[in-house]
């Protein structure tokens, strides 16, 4: 497989970056996960906007530019010869010397990634089991707009999962409120309309939610950004979790506890895969 590595594409066994490279040392970066479709990586655009604004943000100079990250995009997918897979792009601050400032740091790191699809995506649509993580994300963190390569928070809650036996772990912000899980944005059914949370409340505005809420609106369903506390999300008619890798995954339980089947989740997930197939950008 090959690796796009600071404008050049190398075997991956290749492609090595400096163990003084911020990322490495502090998780001083951001990345992207993309989802390849039909040889297409689905909403690129989108994924590489959030990409420079979070450079920005960060004071980390983007090494490239958009419409090249994009020709570099694609020309690994082509030259990998894959149709369907995970895309990553990941910058990093670069090499820079001990401790936390990032002065002398200006030769920022740029890493795209392939890798394979998880091998039920296809075969066997999942219905998570979730469970409420016992960690919390900070109410109205301006990080948590950007996906920063610091995700201990996100890995732990994930191991807490899998060690309930769980797929995926519900995480709430210091307010008590749904924030997100540890890889994606929540959704659920309330009287026939669609909600999610705000991205306030500590979640990522993730770019499937965004897809989400578009086709919402073009199958005429009512939509609603608002907070809600765990309890209340058990009781709702369906839930969902979105992401880039798995796109409309339903929720079976919470914490054990069932959760309610909404036709509308179903007529959702296969919009999305609609959407994906025609690799509308």
């Amino acid at each position: 497989m090959l690796v796009f590595l600071n404008g050049k594409f190398v075997p991956e066994a290749e492609a090595v970056v400096p163990v003084s490279d911020r990322g490495f040392l502090l998780g001083d970066g951001l990345f992207e996960t993309v989802r390849v479709a039909g040889g297409k990586p689905f909403r690129l655009a989108q994924h590489l906007e959030r990409l420079a604004r979070g450079a920005e943000f960060l004071q980390i100079r983007l090494p490239f530019t958009l419409q090249e990250l994009d020709a570099f995009a694609t020309r690994l997918i082509a030259e990998n010869g894959v149709s369907d897979a995970v895309l990553r792009l990941t910058l990093t601050r670069g090499p820079g010397g001990r401790g936390y400032s990032p002065k002398g740091a200006n030769q920022p790191t740029l890493v795209m990634t392939l890798q394979p699809l998880p091998p039920t995506l296809a075969s066997d649509p999942p219905a998570w089991r979730m469970i409420t993580s016992a960690l919390r994300i900070p109410a109205g963190d301006a990080l948590a707009t950007f996906k920063t390569t610091s995700k201990m928070l996100n890995v732990l809650a994930r191991a807490e999962a899998e060690q309930q036996g769980a797929d995926e772990a519900l995480l709430l912000n210091t307010n008590g409120e749904v924030a997100e899980t540890a890889g994606g944005n929540v959704f659920w059914v309330a009287h026939g309309k669609i909600c999610t949370v705000p991205a306030e409340q500590g979640a990522l505005p993730g770019i499937t939610r965004a897809t989400v809420l578009e086709i919402c609106l073009t199958l005429g369903l009512a939509t609603e950004v608002c907070p809600i506390k765990p309890d209340q999300l058990v009781a709702a008619e369906g839930v969902f979790v979105t992401q880039s890798v798995w796109g409309v995954v339903p929720v079976a339980s919470l914490d054990g506890l069932p959760v309610g089947s909404s036709p509308l989740i179903g007529r959702i997930a296969q919009a999305y895969t609609a959407w994906l197939a025609r690799a509308e950008a």
